[in-house]
Order: structure tokens, then C-alpha cells, then sequence
């Protein structure tokens, strides 16, 4: 199972605005050489225009930004300005932020491979070069495939051994663009053909193609205009999902190879704009599962990829506030079931040929929520999370042809440090060897295998950090603030114990998301080093919004409850400078997105608590956006933020939108970012904002905006561009904190 709530995401579309009256008067248009555009900060033209709604009136000088086009001369030239009115302020950082890229770039092995995979007779796995940018996709044959699998085995390298094969070179394929990514590289079940989605724009409208695993050579035309989602049904065809005019997926297609897109069969049609489609494999590859899903309701159907001709086959129910989602194994569907009682799940089991005679395997728990599950011909691996931490539970299950009553006691899986990150990888279905993922804020990245049969855990791959990385020096801890309404909110906490004082007079970072019912689970990251390196603390604040703590956890933090994000966060900060961890002069904040919003919700409710504020492709322009429904995300989310069609929600929303709440007072140093071709957050939002603020704020400290022309919601595509994004975003933290050198080397 994979998680599948959306990050908040917006695409500019032509689009009417039915929900409230509008009216447009012009004002002068402030004009600047393109000297004096390099010399002061960019000044956004005015262009009144009214939004009326419930009696109450709002004035947007700045809507003019939003540019469906992205071609208005007007927008990018302002664009182009604030861009260049960054690289101004920060040139005199020009070499710090050279000099943490290549710190940050140094700790790679940049020529190395993924932990290989085995899919029948092959190894497959991801290649990198030194110098490259991209990854090649490739394989090599297993000569004693039908042996059994051991958590020993290896994939043999040198003279001897098969012959690398490269399937797919993404360098080639980037060649051509500006923007590069794949997100989906599906092989087919016999292992002769591969299906890849590429998007070229960074706007995750996708193209797949079709290639000869060996030769590479295409099989008939490619699938355009589709989402991610595709999975194989057997050999000879694929299933994908299309989406409707405002990017919401809507449709599910069964293509037969070779044959003409426009001779697809439409499976399904999902016309209630409030749900959304998204196509799983099962772990055993029999069945393909649709799921349909709300933000409160899921139901799923199911296609068998060994009689496709029979089409989709309704398998749990479509019923109002029930969340549900599939597996299978032997003669059972695997069924996890959240209800408004049950907000935890439970986990049932049912025959193929009776999907109602359902029996209970693992009962609700108000204390434990269950994340995932992983199937295999002999085991079941649940993974839930217990206050804020993840674990691995391993049952062991009768053969697959026999009825399933209950499950036996559960063996846990054994991690080292107190709080991590661990998370599902691909396993063999046939085996009995689980593969996860495991990390924390001082362990690198890990690919393990654990034998489900004995216990036995091995290692099969670290992140390699570079440049005397030793985990012992740092120290991770986890800490709890109260709210005011006496809500315990965990903040995990990383430091250098030779360089934190924790007197107060350490910079700290401090990250938050809280949306969606992500879990944002502490796990490693080696450019995060630059910065505990210097003496900063790093800080993760769960707060209300995730699903760190459960189910409750997302439900007090969304809709009219949707302030005890940010006041969670508010709370977590001061605990940090209560507890001498920071100070108001030395605490940075920083989150993406939604995290994005949760930023500005902050910064305009308490703008003195914090030294510096970054906010990535942030959300900002809640209510606007909201009230729109041909935005793309804006129907399915009414569920997660609110329909500001309804009075309560509209004036609630309106009290938190970082856009409606810029008001004439002081602010920290801000970096805010965006992406022109971003489908989930348009890039006008996070450009309002700044123009707001650059109108409004009473202080003379820095406002930075920083939009990539040639990107979408997660910057540049490139693994070495993206480093650059954060060695300009550490650059920022260090310039606002007067921790940047003064002689210009870049070395502190």
C-alpha cells in the first residue's frame, strides 16, 4: 500500500469565478530601470480587484499574477525582477553558497548503485555516475534464479559475473530538456518490456512509452496525457488513469499493446468531483486494484490481470466515511478498514469468491494505527505507528488455499535508535524475506532484509556520506510540548554534541508540515549536515494536521480545526526557547507546501518569535484558491480545508490565509520559492504573498522571492540542481543569522 492523500496542489487553468462578484479599476503601474530593479526591491504593480462573498469584500491588488498562460509579458517580467533582486542581496553569500555545495556535493559517492531487487531471473537497480545528473536504469540476469531466496544472497559483480545491462539512460533522455523526470519504470511480469512515464515540464502531466527491455526499441506510440499510475495487466496490456480538464483523475483505461490510444476501453469513470482515482498492484501481481477515494471515503475495485476481458469488478462498497484498501494472497482479499468508529483501522480478510464473509484479524486499537501492510505466500507485515513511532509487526499465516480465523502473536522487528523513519521496499511475494527502508536523523538511509522465518536482519545497503561522516557525534532526542489545550506534541530534535551549547545562544531549525495526515517521521539527510556542522539544531515540530499520533491526530488538525496546526507549532517553538535550545533571535522556521502555509499562517500571527523564515511553493492564498472549483485539488479538498461556500468555513478560512492576514508590522527575514510549472501550488500564490508583504511590513529585513522558470512543485530535476536549491537556502539561514563570513571565502 502506498500513502495517497495528495499534497496540497494548484494548476492554472482558464477558469470563471462563480462564487463571488468581481470588479477590476486600474492603478498606476510602478515602473523600474532594469538598474534600479537590480538596486531595490521589485514593486508589483496595483490592479484593484474586488471579491465579494457573505457580505464581506476583499481587495486582491495582486491577482493580476496569476497567468494561466505563463506567458504574460507583465508576470515574468515582475518574475524576473524578483529573481534578479535575489541574486542581488545574496551575491555577497555567492561563495558561502558555492562553498556548501560543494561540502554538500562532496559527501556523495556520486558513482554507486540502489540495492539490487530481484524480479524473477533478473537484478534490477538504479546506476549513478560520477558527474551525472540522472540515473540509469538497469539489470543483470540471475543464473540460478530458481534457487531459494536468502537474505545472503548478493548480486555478483566483476569479470565473471552476467553482464550489466542498461535499460534505460535518463542522461540521454535529458539531454533535450530542461526538466527531466520518471515516475513510473514498470516491468512487465516476463520481464521483456518496460513501461515508463516521463514528464518533461515538471507539471506531472505524463507521457509513457513503451520499450524492448533488451533492445530498448519502442512498441507502438506513446500514452499521453496521463497520470503516473500504470501498472501491467499480464504481458500484452496496460492499465493507466487520465484525468479530467481540472488535472483530477477521473478515468481508468485498459490499453492493449500496439493498439491506438483512442481504442482504449474506459473501465471506469468517476464523475463525483470530490473523489479521485488512483491503481495499485497486488504484492502477488493477480490483481490490480482502483481505489476511489475522498478525503473521508475510499472504495475499491478490482481488475484480474489473468481475465482482463472481464473488466472492474466492485469489491468494497462505496458508503460514506469508510476508507478502504486491498491486498491479496492465496484465496483472500486483505481488507484495512477505517471507520469514524474504527479511526485506527482494523484488518480483515475475506474469500475471492465472498467478499462479505469477512473476518476479523486485527481488531481497532485506539493506541496503535495501522499504516500498511505487506503480503507474502507465507507472512503478513503490519506497519503502524504507536505514540509517534513507527514499528514492524511480522504474523505468520496457514497456507494460501486454506481458510484464515485469526492471526498468531505478532513478532516485532528490532530498530536501533529511539525515534527513525522506516518504510516499505519492494519484496518477493514468494519469499520469505521483508525488505524495508530505515533511517533516522543521524542514520543514513538503509535498505535492509529481514527473514520472516528466522529474525535475521541484514544490511543490504547504506547511504555512503562522504567526508568522515561519524553518526556517534550526533545526538537525537524527543520532546514533548503542551499545548494549551493539554496536547502532548512530539518535536524530534537532532544536534553535534561537540558544538551545541544548549544554552540558548544555538541557531536552530525548526521544520513543520501538518497536513494530509502525513507523518512527517525523522529521517536522515546528508546536506542536512552543513548546518548541525555549524552548531545549528535541527527540529521537527508533529504537529496536529499529520498522522503522527493516529488518526485523531489529522482529524484536530484539519477543517474548522485547522489553527491547532499553527498554534502547535507556535507552542513547539517557544518550548524550544523555554528549554534553552534556541533563542527568538536564533530560531529559523521552514516548510514545504502545506508546511508552506503553515509558515505564513505563523509568521503573520507571531512574527517575533522567529530570526528567518523559508517557505517552499507554500500554499498561501487558501480562500482565493478554495473558492475556485476549476483549480485543480480544489473540489477533492474541500474535505481537508473547508467549502468557503458555506459562511463558517469562509470566515474561518479567511482568519488563517497567510494572504488576508499580511498586515502592517515587523517580520523575520523571509525566502520564499516557487515553481512556474507547479501543478499542485501555482506559482502566483507564493508571488502574491511576497508582494503583499513587500507593501505591508514595517521592517527593513529581507524578503526574498525565488521562482525556477523551468521546474514544477519540487524545484529542479537534476540530483546536483536540487543540492543548489539547498545550498541557496542555507546560504539565506546563515546571511540572516550573521553567520556568514565576512572575507568572502565562504568557509566559516
Amino acid at each position: 500500500m502506498l500513502l495517497r492523500s495528495c499534497y496540497r496542489g494548484l494548476v492554472c487553468l482558464p477558469f470563471p469565478i462563480p462564487f463571488f462578484v468581481h470588479r477590476k479599476t486600474h492603478s498606476t503601474i510602478v515602473s523600474a530601470t532594469p538598474l534600479a530593479a537590480a538596486m531595490r526591491a521589485p514593486v508589483a504593480k496595483k490592479v484593484k480587484f474586488e471579491m465579494e462573498m457573505f457580505g464581506d469584500v476583499r481587495v486582491d491588488d495582486y491577482y493580476w499574477l496569476r497567468d494561466d498562460s505563463r506567458s504574460d509579458p507583465d508576470v515574468l517580467d515582475h518574475i524576473n525582477r524578483e529573481n534578479s533582486f535575489t541574486d542581488f542581496v545574496m551575491r555577497s553569500t555567492k561563495p558561502l553558497e558555492d562553498h556548501i555545495y560543494a561540502e554538500i556535493r562532496g559527501r556523495i559517492k556520486e558513482d554507486d548503485i540502489s540495492a539490487p531487487r530481484r524480479r524473477g531471473a533478473y537484478y534490477y537497480y538504479e546506476k549513478t555516475m560520477e558527474g551525472k545528473e540522472y540515473v540509469q536504469y538497469c539489470r543483470r540476469f540471475i543464473p540460478n534464479a530458481g534457487d531459494q531466496v536468502s537474505v545472503h544472497d548478493t548480486m555478483p559483480t566483476g569479470p565473471d559475473a552476467p553482464e550489466e545491462h542498461v535499460i534505460l539512460d535518463e542522461n540521454v533522455k535529458a539531454e533535450q530538456h530542461s526538466y527531466y523526470r520518471i515516475g513510473a519504470f514498470k516491468v512487465s511480469p516476463n520481464n521483456k518490456l518496460v513501461a515508463y512515464a516521463e514528464d518533461t515540464k515538471g507539471d506531472e502531466i505524463y507521457t509513457v512509452y513503451v520499450i524492448d527491455a533488451e533492445t530498448g526499441a519502442f512498441l507502438g506510440k506513446p500514452l499521453v496525457g496521463i497520470t503516473s499510475d500504470i501498472e501491467w495487466a499480464g504481458d500484452e496490456a496496460l492499465v493507466y488513469i487520465t484525468m479530467d480538464e481540472i488535472l483530477r483523475p477521473d478515468k481508468v483505461w485498459l490499453h492493449k499493446l500496439e493498439s491506438e490510444q483512442s481504442s482504449d476501453l474506459c473501465l471506469y469513470h468517476e464523475k463525483d468531483d470530490i473523489f479521485s482515482l488512483d491503481l495499485q498492484a497486488s504484492e502477488s501481481k493477480r490483481f490490480l486494484f482502483v481505489g476511489s477515494e475522498s478525503k473521508t471515503t475510499r472504495f475499491v475495485s478490482y481488475i484480474d490481470t489473468s481475465r482482463v476481458d472481464i473488466g472492474l469488478v466492485a469489491l468494497t462498497p462505496r458508503s460514506e466515511g469508510i476508507d478502504t484498501s486491498v491486498s491479496h494472497r492465496g484465496n483472500h482479499f486483505f481488507i484495512k478498514r477505517r471507520t469514524k468508529e474504527y479511526f485506527n483501522s482494523e484488518l480483515l480478510a475475506c474469500p475471492i469468491d465472498d467478499v462479505s464473509a469477512t473476518t476479523l484479524l486485527l481488531p481497532h486499537r485506539e493506541s496503535v494505527k495501522i499504516d500498511d501492510i505487506k503480503l507474502f505466500t507465507d507472512h503478513l507485515a503490519v506497519y503502524e505507528r504507536e505514540n509517534g513511532v513507527s514499528k514492524v509487526t511480522i504474523y505468520d499465516l496457514p497456507a494460501g488455499d486454506q481458510a484464515i480465523n485469526s492471526l498468531k502473536s505478532g513478532r516485532a522487528v528490532d530498530f536501533i535508535d529511539p525515534i527513525y523513519s522506516v518504510d516499505p521496499l519492494e519484496s518477493q511475494f514468494s519469499s520469505s524475506i521483508l525488505r524495508f527502508s530505515y533511517s533516522s536523523l543521524k542514520t543514513p538511509s538503509s535498505v535492509y532484509d529481514y527473514d520472516m522465518n528466522t529474525g535475521i536482519s541484514i544490511l543490504k545497503k547504506i547511504e555512503t556520506v562522504l567526508g568522515g561522516f561519524d553518526a556517534s557525534n550526533y545526538v537525537i532526542e524527543r520532546k514533548w510540548a503542551t499545548a494549551s489545550d493539554g496536547t502532548k506534541i512530539p518535536i524530534s530534535i537532532a544536534y553535534q554534541k561537540h558544538l551545541v551549547k544548549l544554552d540558548g545562544s544555538d541557531p536552530l531549525l525548526l521544520y513543520g508540515y501538518g497536513s494530509y495526515e502525513v507523518s512527517v517521521d525523522p529521517s536522515f539527510r546528508a546536506a542536512r549536515l552543513s548546518l548541525l556542522d555549524r552548531g545549528f539544531i535541527y527540529a521537527i515540530a508533529h504537529v496536529r494536521g499529520g498522522g503522527e499520533m493516529g488518526r485523531p491526530w489529522y482529524e484536530n488538525g484539519k477543517l474548522l480545526k485547522k489553527k491547532n496546526t499553527f498554534t502547535d507549532f507556535i507552542t513547539s517553538a517557544e518550548y524550544l526557547i523555554e528549554n534553552r535550545y534556541s533563542s527568538k533571535e536564533k530560531l529559523c522556521i521552514n516548510g514545504r507546501s502545506a508546511g508552506g502555509l503553515l509558515i505564513g499562517a505563523v509568521l503573520n500571527m507571531r512574527p517575533d518569535l522567529f530570526k528567518a523564515a523559508v517557505a517552499g511553493v507554500p500554499f498561501v492564498d487558501v480562500l482565493t484558491t478554495m473558492l475556485d472549483p476549476s483549480i485543480p485539488l480544489t473540489t477533492s479538498e474541500w474535505e481537508e480545508w473547508g467549502d468557503p461556500r458555506k459562511e463558517e468555513f469562509y470566515f474561518y478560512m479567511k482568519s488563517y490565509s497567510p494572504v488576508d492576514n499580511v498586515k502592517p508590522q515587523n517580520y523575520p527575514n523571509i525566502l520564499v520559492t516557487a515553481g512556474l510549472n507547479d501543478p499542485r501550488v501555482l506559482y502566483s500564490e507564493p508571488a502574491k504573498f511576497v508582494a503583499k508583504l513587500r507593501e505591508m511590513k514595517t521592517d527593513d529585513n529581507m524578503l526574498l522571492f525565488k521562482c525556477e522558470l523551468a521546474a514544477g512543485h519540487f524545484t529542479k530535476s537534476g540530483r546536483f540542481e536540487k543540492l543548489r536549491e539547498v545550498a541557496f537556502t542555507y546560504a539565506f539561514l546563515l546571511k540572516a543569522l550573521d553567520m556568514a563570513p565576512s572575507d568572502g571565502t565562504g568557509r566559516l
